[in-house]
């Protein structure tokens, strides 16, 4: 039945063949395609899924630059998946946007928020996303113990952006007070931000539709699946020969085998797991990368990390004990992806944060 669906929607495109231009086909498939990419962005960041995220980020933008589409019309979403990149990455320090490499992920993110201004329509939703990142671009510097670079986040804003004045002097005595847990800095949280950004896309999803493609691959699957439900069952007590069997035995094996299989990483750089990769700069806006990139110094720390972690296995030191606890005391048990954003785990895993965790709790060393 799936065979003889696609049929029928191949005979439909060759039918049209020759009323219509197929450039201008091409550049409405790429619009469905470059839309579909975009509630996949924004469903992987409402999940918080980070490797789902970057890899979609990605697609979205080889898309975005292709000369068949017509980028003016999605100009809008792509300033929209910059913003989301930059809060994406928001508590990593070391993540570059721009040339300047003291801007951070959340300044960088406040910039591309500041003209996204018109495709908000609550402007009191507008105001709070903004406060926010103005309090979260110096709550991270806090939380990582860099006061001098929170004291720096400040005096950029003055320079670059208009805020309450009364924001700026309490931003300044926390800042002098170095107090992570200030309760003006736990009122206005990195939680509370992701979750306005949720209600910003729920209503702009809602304002402007970009399901098609998920509609109709979404009715494809479901009469797929309703026809495969209806073929008739072979009864369980059919004769079946030995050698039959054996056949169909083997046939399963070797089709799991085939599946199982993932032939891009017989070619796949280790690099692409983790993309970081420094892309092309958005013309239309004059803003830097869609995704990140790493510093040098970065990078060559994580390698080098990479290949001790072979050599021998790394000792849990009091300090990443410490970042752990406070990880938990923040986040709670289990959310072991927020706790490894926060802190820098020297290349550990969630799963490796949670082993640690019932080992503390084991030397009664945890409450």
């Amino acid at each position: 039945m799936e065979c003889e669906i696609k049929e029928e929607l191949a005979s439909e495109s060759s039918s049209t063949d020759n009323s219509v231009s197929f450039p201008h086909v091409t550049a409405v498939a790429s619009g469905w395609m470059l839309d579909f990419m975009f509630v996949s962005l924004c469903r992987s960041f409402k999940e918080g899924n980070f490797d789902a995220f970057n890899e979609t980020l990605s697609v979205f933008e080889a898309l975005f630059q292709s000369k068949s589409l017509k980028a003016d019309a999605h100009n809008e979403k792509s300033l929209i998946c910059a913003f989301l990149a930059r809060v994406m990455h928001g508590k990593q320090l070391d993540s570059l946007f721009e040339k300047d490499e003291d801007v951070m992920p959340l300044m960088s993110a406040a910039t591309v928020w500041s003209s996204l201004e018109n495709a908000v329509e609550d402007e009191g939703l507008f105001k709070e996303i903004t406060f926010l990142l103005f309090v979260q671009a110096v709550a991270v510097c806090l939380e990582k113990g860099q006061r001098s670079s929170a004291s720096s986040v400040l005096k950029w804003f003055e320079k670059r952006h208009t805020y309450p004045r009364n924001l700026g002097i309490k931003l300044t005595t926390v800042v002098t007070k170095a107090d992570t847990y200030h309760p003006f800095l736990m009122s206005f949280s990195f939680n509370r931000l992701l979750k306005t950004i949720h209600s910003f896309l729920d209503n702009y999803l809602k304002k402007n539709p970009c399901d098609f493609l998920i509609k109709t691959a979404t009715g494809f699957v479901q009469s797929s699946r309703n026809v495969v439900n209806s073929e008739p069952v072979e009864l369980q007590d059919s004769p079946v020969s030995e050698k039959q069997s054996e056949t169909t035995q083997k046939n399963k094996k070797t089709k799991r085998k085939l599946l199982s299989a993932k032939p891009t990483e017989a070619w796949s750089p280790d690099t692409a797991k983790k993309p970081f990769v420094s892309l092309t700069r958005l013309s239309s806006s004059e803003l830097c990368h869609l995704t990140a990139r790493k510093t040098l110094e970065t990078s060559t720390l994580q390698n080098s990390e990479k290949c001790m972690e072979k050599k021998t296995r790394k000792k849990w030191t009091a300090r990443l004990d410490r970042y752990l606890q406070d990880g938990v005391k923040r986040h709670g048990q289990g959310n072991w992806s927020r706790i490894l954003l926060d802190y820098d785990f020297e290349g550990r895993t969630g799963t490796m944060l949670k082993d640690r965790w019932r080992v503390l709790l084991r030397l009664h060393k945890v409450g």
